[in-house]
């Protein structure tokens, strides 16, 4: 059996990083890998989840199994999150999963079970995870254009031409905020236009959200989700935990399925909680107790909402400082884009030769379609950065 295997790619962000740690050049930089970190290269845990996790250590009396969707608390402590008061909960199922990676893959998987026809229109570029994820369940899937790399920003006019192509039943993958991998995001009046022509054809929205907090703030964010689940029949919610607090290693994600026919929520729910049981049983827990504990505790969350704001806005500063450095150094405003992106990733709309270049000239690493890490920079490589970029003839 195992000779009738074949060779398969290497995950080329994974790969980068490979290549990076290999690499012996002391001053080397490191934006390709999609992790936070803080000014001294280090992946913090949070003060909250921190405090929750010592908590959590001395009052946990069993490790046994929780409920095939997960505990209902974290379920609950999350809708409200992301959803407000948007919609209310007898109109959601939901379920635990390990990581938003795995929300992911239980939403197509919902998707395949209800409607094996049903094409998945995805952005273009998007997280390369989506399109592997949907290629290996050979599941037919369309790119719309997304990003211009002529302005940086949103090609919505393009957008929503492709977008005349989609079918009743058909799938549309939208980023609900800190577009992966871009940093362009639509704004509300657009989010409204990709809604009501999803809703005139029959068309089904599924939201990707890992990012909430990491661009304009929790409910800021957290906007066009809630305006696309409380005016569409049917939608997809596909959420992480790992960036916002902090906890990429527990896995800690959950997908929504939100219905304006509440009649149908438990059908569906008996859907998601088959789907847990068929892929790995029950969720991991450890994470979904942290993060309800900090969203149920007072004081927790308040400390929680200070980091993860300070998070934002250290990155936001240097998207700041990395515009400012390059109008300094080419007399341009060209790279004015980067202070108006969001969230941990800004595309700067170059070739793969050009960021081959950055790399083997200046050590610099980035995924070869210019995706940057603006979490992986600090305040004295932010220079390095821009003249290597000025320096390449970027």
């Amino acid at each position: 059996m195992f000779d009738r295997l074949n060779e398969l790619p290497a995950d080329k962000i994974l790969a980068l990083g490979a290549a990076f740690k290999a690499d012996p050049r002391p001053e080397k930089i490191d934006l390709g890998v999609g992790v936070y970190k803080n000014p001294e290269g280090v992946t913090p845990i949070m003060r909250a989840v921190k405090a929750a996790e010592k908590r959590l250590w001395e009052e946990e009396t069993t490790k046994a199994y929780v409920a095939l969707a997960g505990d209902p608390a974290y379920a609950d402590a999350m809708i409200a999150l992301i959803l407000g008061d948007a919609v209310t909960r007898e109109h959601i199922a939901a379920i635990a999963t390990p990581g938003g990676t795995g929300a992911v893959r239980q939403g197509f998987d919902l998707v395949k079970m209800a409607n094996p026809d049903a094409r998945v229109f995805v952005s273009d570029p998007t997280w390369p995870n989506h399109l592997s994820i949907l290629k290996h369940m050979k599941m037919e899937t369309i790119q719309y254009r997304y990003f211009d790399d002529e302005t940086r920003g949103v090609d919505f006019g393009g957008m929503m031409e492709d977008l005349a192509q989609i079918r009743a039943g058909d799938i549309v993958l939208l980023h609900g905020c800190c577009h992966n991998p871009t940093g362009a995001n639509l704004n509300m009046v657009e989010w409204k236009a990709v809604v009501e022509h999803l809703n005139a054809v029959g068309a089904i929205p599924m939201i990707d959200i890992a990012y909430q907090g990491f661009g304009d703030g929790l409910e800021q964010d957290a906007e066009a989700t809630r305006f696309v689940a409380a005016n569409c029949p049917e939608v997809l919610i596909a959420a992480s935990c790992s960036k916002n607090f902090g906890i990429y290693r527990e896995r800690t994600g959950l997908l929504m399925a939100v219905m304006q026919d509440a009649s149908r929520n438990k059908i569906t729910q008996g859907s998601l909680s088959y789907l847990n049981r068929q892929n790995y049983s029950f969720p991991p827990d450890h994470g979904a107790k942290l993060v309800t504990m900090v969203l149920t505790d007072e004081a927790l969350r308040a400390d929680w909402k200070k980091e993860l704001e300070d998070t934002r806005l250290t990155m936001l500063e240097l998207r700041q400082q990395l515009a400012d450095e390059l109008q300094r150094l080419t007399g341009s405003d060209r790279f004015g884009f980067i202070a108006q992106h969001r969230g941990m990733f800004s595309r700067l709309g170059t070739t793969p030769e050009m960021v081959e270049k950055l790399r083997a000239d200046h050590a610099i690493y980035m995924v070869g379609d210019s995706r940057l890490n603006i979490a992986g920079l600090n305040q004295r490589t932010v220079p390095i950065l821009a003249k290597a970029i000025v320096d390449c003839g970027i």
